[in-house]
């Protein structure tokens, strides 16, 4: 509808229409939000503040592929990334894990990558449990899923009191030595690598668990339905011209994958 110079040099006022296509008499809303003067980001409601432009993911894309080395499933091609940043000791993050499994069977072709971003505000255990899971990670990339499995299962007990005995139950569970994982979990390296994990995240402007990136859009992992999940995904692998792996009867609408819905923590 307009796009307008503003009192402040370079930003932009911009005033949309919006409608559903298709549907004869459909609402029209309108929507406002100003761009800064590198065309890079857009400002709306609420002070907040999205990437813009022709390409507006690339950057924390590119940032993603060369920085996001958690625990990783799916094809080894990075084409199309679905970083996961989840915190062992979050709730949702445990309910989002059915969710996950459904996206990396659903996608073929998608590298997924279990970020962590222990919480460490309002989660005391979870820098603890994420230092055991980077030592796990160091020894079989497969056993760290089966750890955090072990970990979700057992979160609702996790407290300084409890936590050294429950992940070394997970770390059992995995079939790795826990006093071996215990002792390497306190070295300086793999604090600096929780300390590395948590800088990402923040880097990456991620401030609540679990949140899904596409290529380097962000996601709210829990707070869509599931086929508009897919299909987002599906967009960006076609924007993004790769490959998804997907086939019609995957993006086809069906029932999703059976975990509450909630919002994020």
């Amino acid at each position: 509808m307009a796009i307008q110079p503003t009192q402040a040099p370079g930003v932009t006022r911009v005033v949309v229409f919006v409608t559903e296509k298709g549907i004869p008499d459909a609402r029209v809303q309108s929507a406002t939000f100003f761009v800064t003067p590198d065309g890079n980001f857009a400002l709306g409601d609420g002070g907040m503040i999205v990437p813009f432009g022709v390409t507006p993911y690339s950057a924390l894309r590119e940032t993603l592929r060369e920085r996001a080395n958690g625990p990783s499933r799916g094809a080894a091609s990075k084409d199309l990334e679905l970083v996961e940043f989840s915190d062992l000791q979050c709730p949702h993050c445990k309910e989002a894990q059915p969710v996950m499994e459904q996206l990396t069977h659903d996608f073929p072709k998608a590298h997924v990558v279990f970020q962590p971003f222990p919480l460490i505000e309002i989660h005391p255990s979870a820098s603890k449990a994420a230092a055991y899971g980077a030592c796990v990670q160091a020894q079989s990339n497969d056993a760290f899923f089966s750890y955090a499995d072990a970990v979700f299962d057992t979160q609702d007990g996790l407290t300084p009191q409890t936590d050294d005995t429950l992940l070394k139950a997970a770390v059992r569970r995995a079939g790795l030595d826990p006093e071996t994982i215990a002792r390497c979990a306190s070295t300086p390296t793999t604090v600096a690598q929780i300390s590395a994990d948590i800088k990402l995240a923040q880097d990456a402007g991620i401030n609540e668990t679990p949140t899904l990136v596409v290529n380097g859009r962000p996601l709210p992992l829990l707070s869509l339905p599931y086929d508009q999940l897919k299909s987002i995904i599906q967009f960006q692998a076609t924007l993004d011209g790769v490959d998804s792996g997907a086939t019609p009867e995957t993006l086809a609408p069906h029932a999703a994958p059976a975990v509450p819905g909630s919002q994020s923590q």
